[in-house]
């Protein structure tokens, strides 16, 4: 007897009535995470929450975990295009060491507003669950995508690395915040030092 296929429907196989319920069981996962934590949630509370059957639930999500990966990979994605199309906007011009300290500093901000948010991020870089490794490594890719398009300066050659290297200092001191062995002030510093030290050979003297 072949075994039956419990993986998740595909986002890209899903039709427009399965992608609204997907973003229903999202928005319910994040505002219950912001509401009460990532440890106290569950997939019966988010079922609950968002009006979806907790069977149905199972068949967009494999585990809480992925569910949670993928909530917060899509509000990461959500902020990080929303700050690159404001420094985009700005009507004074910024050199490329501002321009991507604005943007982490804007960042951090939002983390800082909401906390719980940050600790599920950190949370779920973590998960050995498949699927939420998946939406990780895509949450990182969108991010590191997002840098890159307040980035015009970089030449090809180090547009894989630069913002590989700045999206990793993030992530580094956004860890630092969450488990309390750094300030957000020696955060922002700690990260305005990484990203002008990097964007040197690409910022005019």
């Amino acid at each position: 007897m072949s075994k039956v296929d419990l993986s998740p429907r595909p986002v890209e196989a899903m039709s427009p009535r399965q992608l609204e319920r997907r973003k229903h069981l999202i928005r319910a996962a994040l505002d219950l995470v912001s509401e009460i934590g990532v440890e106290r949630v569950q997939m019966k509370h988010v079922s609950e929450r968002s009006g979806v059957a907790l069977g149905t639930t199972y068949r967009y999500f494999s585990s809480k975990e992925h569910l949670l990966a993928a909530a917060v990979s899509d509000w990461r994605g959500m902020l990080m295009t929303d700050l690159a199309a404001e420094l985009r906007g700005s009507p004074a011009p910024l050199g490329a060491s501002d321009r991507v300290v604005r943007f982490v500093h804007r960042g951090m901000r939002a983390f800082q507003r909401q906390p719980n948010l940050a600790h599920l991020l950190v949370s779920v870089t973590v998960s050995t669950d498949p699927f939420a490794s998946e939406a990780v490594a895509a949450m990182a890719s969108a991010g590191r995508a997002s840098l890159l398009a307040v980035l015009p300066e970089v030449p090809p050659a180090a547009r894989t690395v630069v913002p590989h290297i700045i999206d990793a200092a993030w992530q580094g001191e956004l860890v630092a915040w969450v488990t309390g062995r750094s300030t957000l002030s020696d955060v922002y510093l700690r990260l305005e030092e990484v990203i002008r030290l990097v964007l040197a050979p690409y910022t005019p003297t």
